[in-house]
């Protein structure tokens, strides 16, 4: 069964970037928020990008019109009501996550709808068990930025249907993504490996073996790693590998997760990275970095 109308829960920077890449693939995208203030806000920065695009020789003003006409914004679940796939992308909460899984299950009248988890670390066995469809409950972990980042951890829940499997391996090919396939399991691939180099750069951070700086450049020119550990996570967001970070330490008892003082200290100054324009350096209203 084709997939043709995709909704995305959370306009914010993964959920944007979601439902850009979908109305990219053709797909009729419905993108949704707590307000539809925020949802037209989401909408709206997605055109920005299509236009900086247009601007930049890479699209046609045509192509950007007929991308942008595949996504509505709403803040009631109703739009969901025809939806062939929703993909969650909220704050990396069990508890919202949950009840948006409840709220798009009552929602979508489609008995073969798929609802899908962008969660970088929460069970989806979990998830799925709060649904009347757990067999089509599936993770669709896509990386940051996504219309740039090749890769998506599509991961199963112990309830998920090889049907339902099928279909979003599908959906992945025609979005242009990478796909690997990963247990349920905290982390899952990718923050599994991710979340203990954060944490050893902020431990050094902090220790005062050098600066941010310094340490990113040793990563970037030591490790060949396109970016640092502190760039790299002010890009992701702070509190968002503070929550990755307390998912794994809680499940796994492993010390090597456990997030670091410095870390818990900005999460609590707001200081969250891009989005707030201050993490480990500052960033202007585009997101640029400058000097401070």
């Amino acid at each position: 069964m084709e997939i043709k109308v995709f909704g995305v829960v959370g306009a914010g920077q993964m959920g944007r970037g979601i439902a850009q890449v979908a109305a990219q693939s053709g797909l009729e995208v419905k993108l949704l928020d707590a307000t539809k203030e925020l949802a037209d806000k989401g909408r709206g920065r997605i055109v920005s990008t299509l236009d900086r695009l247009v601007d930049r020789g890479k699209m046609e003003a045509s192509e950007r019109d007929a991308i942008a006409g595949r996504i509505e914004a709403s803040s009631d679940y109703d739009l969901f009501a025809q939806a062939d796939m929703v993909v969650e992308a909220a704050s990396e909460s069990i508890e919202i996550k949950q009840e948006i899984f409840r709220r798009a299950d009552r929602a979508m009248q489609k008995d073969s709808g798929i609802l899908a988890s962008n969660t970088s670390s929460i069970s989806l066995t979990k998830l799925a068990a709060v649904t009347g469809r757990p067999d089509r409950v599936i993770g669709m972990h896509f990386m940051n930025p996504v219309p740039l980042m090749k890769l998506v951890e599509v991961v199963r829940a112990l309830q998920t249907s090889d049907e339902t499997y099928d279909r979003v391996m599908g959906l992945g090919s025609v979005m242009g993504k990478t796909l690997v396939t990963t247990k349920d399991m905290p982390g899952f691939i990718v923050n599994r490996m991710l979340i203990p180099f954060l944490n050893e750069g902020c431990f050094a951070l902090q220790e005062g073996l050098g600066t941010a700086d310094d340490i990113d450049q040793a990563a970037k020119l030591g490790l060949n790693h396109p970016m640092g550990p502190f760039e790299l996570a002010d890009l992701i967001g702070l509190d968002t590998v503070l929550s990755i970070g307390e998912v794994l330490h809680r499940e796994f008892g492993d010390d090597k997760y456990r997030p670091p003082a410095i870390l818990r200290n900005y999460v609590a100054a707001g200081w969250l990275g891009r989005k707030s324009g201050r993490g480990f350096y500052y960033y202007d209203e585009k997101g640029q970095r400058v000097a401070r």
